[in-house]
């Protein structure tokens, strides 16, 4: 084909998947590419990452072991690499509904419910509305994340790089890598705790933290196809089992139960909210990783509400059994509690209140089991998408195979979770609460830049590993810290800081500091992006 036809070809090519809008955006960006054969290397591995593998011996034999692993197991070697139109295999776009499913409907957002009676002293009238109003706000943040990863064929923080820049995108990473870390750690913690219950306490929790650390990893390094696959069906034992727990927990559960009142309840309130928000926007940041096969032409409104409703639904679902589960343990009979729940919760944490509402002990045991591997297809996810963000802080991290970054993120979290395994409620209100500082600035810098800034010129995808194709990523950055210093700080309410914003809803303070983070992130950005694109002409 003659050159100016193989120019014809890429551009309409972009064109069709929405990467640039008019031929003289290539005036406005020195990376736009005139050719079709630079264009090509923009699809794959930057070349510095290709000559790194190949000139250290011990990254040549991991990539060849991660490609022999490939041909005889099937694990994914795609890694972080741009997916070009023609090589994506998308599943059923039922699955983007499923995936998030399995992803919460598990027994390890179970102690997010619990919260509300137990820290926030929230009746289950109370409770129950903080979950849901929460609840549906973060999951909006997460589904519009996720309408990004079929236009662009890149994985999320990789898709950052179009505000963040190349180097501030690798901040992004870092959050990301901490975030998911966080959440598999609650898991682990969780787990573990059943576990020693299934053994009558005979098994440490330690043990139990190792054993689902390792199933987890070991699912995880087989990649986008086998996670898609594995989660379409993940949670199908453990929504039933949910379900047989809140009909046996019912009868101990008392609505009537007196709750906090007067600014009290406000603070509360606010802080349980928040950290339900916390929980359904936490997956913003991962989103795309699992859409990036799916062709370009894929509706959004599709994806946008495939996601929000597979987020929404289960983490409802299992929040509200926590609260409810939490009313009978610490709200019942005047806070007293049920006893047995009560004394279970106090000798053996989560796992021996959960197995003291499955009865009798031979059936509790069996739940106890099957609950412990439904948490699997969360935290596949986390460790597969941690790979990939590790990934992204650079060429020498590019140029290690995925297998090998999640494998480091496994002992992370298995030595996290372990230390923290006594710790539980504690580790999830500080830990989760402050997502959302991050998750919503995140959400709101993406979304201005897709529908004000790129809404003409586009994604040129050709420069997604080029740093001296991509915005610089100042305004981003200083919005980003601007919503968290400025909105998140003063706002926040946690046990080991209280803002003076936050202070002003009782004692213990209202988490009003993701809704600051937001605000000052919405005016912050816009400005200043502007500036930016007019000085550099990215």
């Amino acid at each position: 084909m003659s050159a100016m036809g193989k120019t014809a070809s890429t551009e309409k090519d972009l064109e069709r998947n929405h990467v640039v809008d008019d031929v003289d955006s290539k005036h406005s960006s020195p990376a736009f590419v005139a050719d079709g054969s630079d264009f090509e290397d923009g699809y794959t591995a930057n070349p510095r990452t290709k000559e790194i593998q190949n000139r250290f011996a011990p990254l040549r034999y991991l990539v060849k072991g991660e490609d022999w692993l490939d041909a005889k197991m099937g694990i994914e070697t795609q890694g972080i690499d741009l997916i070009k139109e023609e090589d994506k295999q998308p599943p059923h776009l039922v699955n983007s509904f499923f995936i998030w499913w399995s992803m919460t409907c598990h027994v390890g957002t179970l102690p997010l419910g619990l919260l509300g009676p137990e820290i926030f002293y929230l009746n289950l009238n109370q409770s129950v509305a903080a979950i849901v109003v929460g609840t549906l706000l973060g999951a909006m943040c997460t589904a519009y994340c996720g309408t990004l990863g079929p236009r662009t064929g890149l994985r999320a923080i990789a898709t950052s790089r179009y505000s963040f820049g190349f180097w501030g995108a690798k901040l992004c990473s870092v959050l990301n890598v901490l975030i998911g870390s966080g959440f598999a750690i609650v898991n682990v913690v969780v787990c573990g705790q059943l576990l020693s219950a299934v053994s009558d306490f005979k098994m440490t929790i330690s043990v139990g933290c190792v054993i689902i650390t390792v199933l987890s990893y070991v699912i995880s390094i087989f990649g986008f196809k086998i996670i898609h696959t594995f989660e379409k069906y993940s949670w199908i034992a453990g929504f039933i089992l949910l379900c047989v727990m809140i009909g046996q927990c019912a009868p101990h559960m008392d609505s009537s139960s007196p709750g906090a009142t007067g600014i009290d309840l406000a603070g509360g309130f606010l802080s349980f909210m928040a950290i339900c928000f916390s929980s359904s926007s936490g997956w913003c940041s991962i989103a795309s990783d699992y859409y990036c096969n799916y062709p370009a032409n894929t509706k959004s409104w599709k994806i946008f509400v495939n996601t929000f409703c597979g987020v929404t639904i289960p983490t409802i679902f299992v929040t509200v059994i926590g609260a409810c589960v939490g009313n009978a343990a610490f709200s019942a009979n005047d806070f007293a509690g049920y006893p047995p729940y009560a004394d279970a919760y106090e000798s053996g944490g989560l796992g021996g209140l959960i197995g003291a509402v499955y009865h009798p002990s031979g059936w509790s045991k069996f739940c106890l089991v099957i609950l412990t591997f439904s948490v699997l297809g969360n935290n596949i996810a986390v460790f597969y998408s941690s790979g990939l963000s590790i990934q992204l802080l650079g060429h020498w991290s590019h140029a290690i195979p995925r297998f090998i970054w999640s494998a480091f993120v496994a002992v992370i979290i298995g030595v996290c979770a372990v230390a923290g395994k006594d710790h539980l409620s504690v580790v999830v209100s500080n830990f989760v609460s402050l997502l959302g500082y991050w998750t919503i600035s995140f959400t709101f810098i993406l979304l201005i830049e897709d529908k004000v800034f790129r809404r003409r010129d586009g994604y040129n995808l050709a420069v997604w590993d080029r740093p001296h194709g991509l915005p610089w990523g100042a305004a981003a950055i200083t919005a980003l810290l601007a919503g968290y210093l400025a909105g998140g700080v003063p706002g926040m309410a946690q046990t080991w800081y209280v803002g003076a914003i936050a202070l002003k809803f009782g004692p213990y303070g209202g988490d009003v500091g993701i809704f600051m983070s937001g605000a000052i992130t919405l005016c912050v950005y816009p400005l200043l992006r502007y500036l930016e694109k007019k000085h550099t002409g990215r």
